[in-house]
């Protein structure tokens, strides 16, 4: 199988990467599509200088834009293809932004060009080519200040102009030089250039679109200018510890503000941790944040930002320095690496010597640090991935400015986190901890002894809650672990651990039931070659492509347990000793077990393995002794008060595995229960059970009988699945019994064989084959509906395959072949693609087949002429484009045009677009031919009436004939009527379409018949007059939904009067009910 991208745009230059693995297995190969440069540059370029033109066109600026996107888009994981061009496209853009004739709503577009640049791009690389000059400054800053920050359409120009005034702010002058470009006019209040900006700043903060993260981003950028800093760092400080103290989370509002103001503290520490510690204010932010408990509060975002502030703050109470007694694997330079490479020993030259680090300079640890690191502790639990995360994360930079004994410590806690009564969240939390401490070589080789045991128990980390498990994000986590692992330690160090590291990782690639976790360990293998056992040959036999597909892990879901146990068997050859002496007596406690689903992954293991060693034996032809001495356990647990309905399959599929066994079960008391399953499938009265279970189980295991057990009792048989085929009003809900007695009756029919002359107790003949069609034939009809769907297509389609089967089996009478074409003809025309498609392949099956050929097909050579024998491989049923053009030519066949018109009817007054739009299509296609021909188009109208007529109140035909009607009436197809006044077709239309909405409450069927009279004013004479008179009768419907009305029933009432008298109508007049009273 080969993966291509699916797209519609041209993919240009694309590199393919193939990973082929060759076996037993089928032979998958993937294929990655890489872009070398941006090859759309000349349409990017069209799109943005159309702009001018199209922005005034709602149409022509979304159609724009949606371009650009898809443009855009393509580059997502390869952003930096795009660095060559965005300095074109940003000065085509703000040309277009400063040029004074540019009005506002072209402005707008033009900042949502950049925007979506920007997304791509990313905004830390595209902010810095704005044009960042003195003369920008107050341009920028004047046109932010008009934006108006509610405006739900222009979010984007408003992010835009806050990282370009970023930009701005960073000129090297003192921002009070602007200051004289203010307006000297004494009444106007002035306000220098930094506290407009502050103040921009604090309002964006408080925003809730996408603008706030600009926002923060503005905030770093001008607060950390050294006359900002000095002048209003404390100021901004105060305001964002004011507003965090102040707002309340309760209120969404409150929320968006809490978000902005740690937002622009988070970026602002981060700035000023970079630049220089400051440590005076940092106990008064920390003092704020436990005072608010943000780590408390119901939103994941506000936590992860309260964890982000938290671990930056803990960054400046430490000297900012690199830990001398960090584990360190060689140099971080690829140059110094290489120019060592000739040097004997470059790997211990360039490893630090723990023994021998110097004393470390000791300095006092603030109090706060506890604080902090206990707070990031408690992260590495929260409930929220990006929690865990930043949690994580933070214990890693902290504990890089702690000593040795201090960080030491921090390892003891995260280890804390791995107790079995820690939740999963936990154990995530942990895995990602050690992971962030061993990349930065924070965990040194003498812990490994304690962590690798624990991330060995993570990569099996799977806890049961409820119906469902936990752990895929462990497991995920600890594969993460042993990734960076890796690359933080020499083989050396990690080869007491390997041989443990890599079993357990070769276990999960190959039998984690979740595809994340298989590609994970599957990268893990190959990342550290030449350090795992057998690594090649592993990573050759399980890429990450190749564990993608749950099948080809687990046999070289139905489910995973099933897959499970048949790698058990395919296992069982290389140690049956193993299997049969230690893991066969393992499994068979659990399948008498209380959890159900070990139970059966159990049960299906131990026939996999029974089997595997049975197979064994015969190859070695001896009986092998486990055969005797598991057979009283095996059966032990097949006693029927341990079998329950879900364990019912494993328990049949044991029983196939132990009789492929030849186990020695005659006369075990255990078994006799199965033995009345044979009894079971006799009583054909459980054919008519209320169980659906019972129903299905009966109608299916009669079709899998052989034939000496059906001959002689076929009169019982088939009129008990006869009986079990029809819709009963008590059993409505039956479908999967329906289905399953509709194919079971096909088996029989198969399996007996034909004899005309036969008898009907024995074979299928003339004495009973009548019934079996008009069984089948029935099915046809069934459009049983329930919350599911339209579930009676189920039966549908089992009836359409079982009279392919009897039809191919045996010579038919005319009537049956007749009507079975036209069912298949009609379901052909239907709106559900997989069954039109197989009602479709069937009925070209039984027209081309010749082998037999089926006899009496009505006009064979007409329909042999619009279906040739090569239309059965080329025409693509699914297709409604290819299949309507062709089921739309059996109207001009009598015999087909009734059930043809019938299945048209659903497809063109149905709801999906693309099968109203090519079924309407090729009808209309149809009447234009006969519009002319006053004989065919009667014929066709009379053919309509008659389905209207037999499908009367039958909602499913009823309301698509009444859409279907109007778009023929819309596009004039019965022109032709109009030229005779009264014609019979309109007066039996009008009649059928009154008797139809008769008290009828249907939304949708008044508004279907409102459009139809509309259509039929076309019409002369006496028809025209009744159609309006009943299009003024709707018009005071109870239930107005003929029209938007405004005004009180009486109003309108009194307005329709008058339109009666002025189109000389009769006015209609209200019925008055008589309510009898008793005595």
């Amino acid at each position: 199988q080969t993966l291509t991208p699916n797209t519609t745009t041209k993919i240009p230059d694309i590199t393919v990467m193939e990973a082929v693995c060759d076996g037993e297995e089928p032979e998958v190969v993937t294929q990655a599509c890489l872009l070398s440069e941006f090859s759309e540059k000349g349409e990017a370029r069209a799109l943005i200088n159309s702009l001018p033109d199209i922005h005034h066109d709602p149409v022509s600026r979304e159609a724009t834009i949606e371009k650009f996107v898809v443009i855009m888009d393509r580059y997502q994981e390869q952003p930096h293809l795009l660095d060559p061009h965005l300095e074109w496209m940003l000065n085509i853009l703000l040309e277009m932004i400063r040029n004074e004739k540019s009005p506002p709503l072209m402005v707008h577009l033009c900042f949502k060009f950049l925007y979506i640049i920007s997304k791509v791009r990313g905004y830390k690389i595209f902010m810095q080519l704005f044009p960042h000059e003195v003369s920008d400054v107050l341009p920028v800053l004047d046109l932010l200040c008009r934006q108006d920050p509610k405006d739900t359409e222009t979010w984007e120009t408003r992010y835009i102009l806050l990282l370009w005034l970023s930009m701005t702010c960073l000129i090297p002058f003192d921002l009070s030089r602007l200051d004289g470009h203010l307006s000297t006019d004494p009444g106007l209040n002035r306000e220098s250039i930094m506290d407009r900006i502050l103040a921009v700043a604090k309002s964006f903060l408080r925003v809730s679109d996408k603008s706030r993260d600009a926002a923060s981003v503005l905030v770093s950028k001008f607060v950390t200018r050294p006359d900002v800093k000095l002048k209003r760092l404390g100021d901004f400080l105060d305001w964002c510890l004011t507003t965090i103290s102040q707002t309340s989370e309760i209120t969404m509002e409150g929320t968006v503000t809490l978000d902005g103001a740690l937002q622009s503290l988070v970026s602002l520490q981060f700035t000023l941790v970079s630049i220089k510690p400051e440590p005076d204010e940092s106990p008064t932010v920390l003092q704020c944040l436990n005072q608010k408990r943000i780590a408390e509060s119901n939103q994941a975002t506000l936590r992860k930002l309260g964890v982000k502030v938290v671990q930056r703050l803990g960054l400046t109470f430490l000297k900012p320095r690199l830990a001398k007694w960090r584990y360190q694997r060689g140099s971080r330079s690829l140059a110094v690496n290489l120019a060592q490479s000739s040097v004997t020993g470059s790997v211990e030259a360039t490893k630090t010597d723990l023994e021998s680090v110097s004393q470390e300079e000791d300095y006092d640890i603030p109090e706060d640090v506890e604080n902090i690191i206990e707070q990031l502790l408690v992260g590495l639990k929260d409930k929220e991935t990006i929690v865990r995360w930043s949690s994580a994360k933070g214990i890693g930079r902290v504990t890089g400015r702690l000593p040795k004994q201090l960080a030491d410590e921090v390892v003891e806690s995260v280890l804390e986190c791995f107790s079995f009564q820690e939740t999963d969240n936990a154990w995530h939390g942990g895995c990602l901890a050690f992971a962030e401490l061993g990349r930065r070589g924070l965990l040194l080789p003498s812990r490994l002894s304690d962590v690798v045991p624990l991330i060995i128990r993570a990569l099996t980390y799977d806890e049961k809650r409820g119906a469902c498990s936990l752990g895929s994000n462990v497991r995920d986590a600890a594969c993460y672990v042993c990734w960076a692992f890796a690359r933080a330690y020499e083989p050396s160090e990690l080869k007491p651990y390997v041989n443990q590291i890599a079993s357990a990782l070769v276990i999960a690639t190959v039998f984690d039931r979740n595809i994340t976790c298989r590609k994970a360990a599957s990268v893990n293998i190959l990342s550290p070659q030449g350090t795992f056992p057998h690594g090649i040959d592993i990573v050759t036999a399980a890429d990450y492509f190749t564990v993608g597909n749950v099948n080809n892990c687990y046999l070289t879901i139905r489910v995973i347990r099933e897959l499970a146990t048949k790698a058990l068997h395919n296992l069982t050859a290389q140690a049956p000793e193993y299997m049969a002496n230690t893991v066969l007596p393992q499994l068979l406690p659990m399948a008498t077990g209380m959890d159900l689903h070990r139970r059966h992954g159990a049960i299906l293991a131990c026939a996999e393995i029974t089997h595997a060693l049975y197979e064994i034996a015969t190859q070695k032809n001896r009986l092998h002794p486990t055969k005797q001495q598991n057979r009283d356990p095996v059966i032990a647990f097949l006693h029927p008060d341990l079998v329950f309905s879900c364990l019912f399959f494993s328990v049949c599929g044991l029983i196939e595995k132990l009789s492929l066994s030849k186990m020695p079960f005659k006369d075990d008391p255990n078994v006799f229960f199965f033995k009345q399953l044979y009894h079971l499938c006799q009583y054909l009265s459980a054919l008519m059970s209320p169980e659906v279970l019972t129903r299905c189980g009966c109608a299916l295991a009669l079709g899998s009988l052989p034939p000496f057990m059906i001959r002689g009792k076929l009169q019982k048989i088939l009129p008990g699945l006869q009986a079990a085929c029809k819709v009963v009003q008590k059993a409505e809900s039956q479908t999967e019994a329906r289905r399953d007695a509709a194919t079971a009756m096909s088996q029989v029919c198969v399996a007996v064989g034909v004899c005309a002359q036969g008898s009907p107790d024995r074979v299928l003949c003339e004495g009973n084959i009548r019934p079996v069609y008009e069984a089948l034939l029935g099915c046809m009809n069934d459009y049983s509906m329930d919350s599911r769907g339209d579930v009676g297509a189920w039966v549908r389609a089992a009836a359409m395959s079982s009279l392919m089967d009897v039809t191919l089996l045996t010579a038919l009478i005319f009537s049956s072949v007749q009507r079975m074409m036209c069912c298949l003809v009609q379901q052909a025309a239907e709106k559900i693609d997989r069954y039109r498609a197989h009602a479709g392949t069937v009925f070209l099956r039984l027209l081309h087949s010749t082998d037999p050929a089926v006899p009496h097909v009505p006009h064979r050579e007409e329909l042999l002429s619009i279906f040739p024998p090569e239309t059965g491989n080329s025409l693509n049923w699914n297709a409604a484009s290819q299949a309507f053009p062709h089921i739309t030519q059996l109207l001009r066949l009598h015999q087909y045009q009734y059930h043809t018109l019938l299945g048209l009817t659903v497809s063109v007054g149905g709801l999906t677009e693309s099968t109203v739009r090519y079924s309407s299509q090729s009808l209309f296609e149809y009447l234009k031919g006969i519009q002319q021909d006053a004989t065919v188009l009667q014929q066709f109208g009379d053919t309509l009436l008659c389905i209207f007529r037999d499908n009367l109140r039958n909602d499913r035909v009823s309301v698509p004939l009444l859409k279907m009607v109007d778009q023929i009436l819309a596009n004039g197809c019965f022109e032709l009527f109009t030229s005779e006044e009264s014609h019979p077709f309109c007066v039996e239309l009008l009649a059928l379409c009154k008797e139809e909405i008769k008290k009828s409450k249907d939304v949708q069927k008044l508004l279907s018949c409102v459009a139809v009279f509309c259509g039929m004013v076309q019409f002369k004479g006496d028809v025209r007059q009744k159609v309006l008179v009943q299009l003024l009768m709707l018009l005071c419907h109870p239930f107005p939904v003929a029209l938007v009305l405004e005004s009180d029933i009486a109003t309108v009432r009194t307005h329709r009067n008058q339109l009666c008298d002025w189109l000389g109508l009769p006015r209609p007049i209200l019925v008055t009910k008589v309510t009898h009273l008793g005595n």
